[in-house]
């Protein structure tokens, strides 16, 4: 699946809650479904610098494409990261670097987060592109 479609089926998903309560139960439910970062990738070097609860993030390149892992210690922070590596994990750098994040707004999830929780949202986006960057660096080498 691209990231496109895999952002339309979180648009639909979203869409059939009807309020906020709804949506973040959802996403407190897809946070248990992260793929979990090892204990021992729990390290300082993989925090998310902005985010105000802790979230860590490993990515590896398989072949040409990035697998992410992730955690946090806040359950809708886990939801939010989960969110992101369903669209972005196991997908080419390149096309990871080109992804628009309009369906985060088109959800509303932004506007439906605390400003420190926007903010860590916008980090945990970057930190992913970084990863992607990085790894396209390399594929070109």
């Amino acid at each position: 699946m691209n990231i496109k479609e895999i952002q339309e089926e979180l648009i639909d998903e979203f869409s059939m809650f009807d309020d906020w309560m709804e949506r973040y139960e959802y996403m407190i439910e897809l946070g248990k479904s992260l793929p979990l970062i090892s204990e021992e990738q729990k390290s300082d070097d993989k925090l998310i610098k902005g985010c105000q609860s802790k979230v860590w993030l490993h990515a590896e390149l398989n072949n040409d494409t990035i697998s992410f892992t992730a955690d946090s210690d806040a359950i809708i922070t886990k939801g939010i990261i989960a969110i992101l590596l369903r669209v972005f994990s196991n997908q080419k750098p390149e096309v990871i670097l080109n992804a628009n994040t309009d369906f985060i707004d088109e959800i509303g999830l932004k506007e439906h987060l605390s400003p420190t929780r926007a903010n860590g949202l916008v980090s945990m986006i970057k930190q992913l592109k970084l990863y992607a960057l990085a790894f396209q660096t390399q594929l070109n080498k």
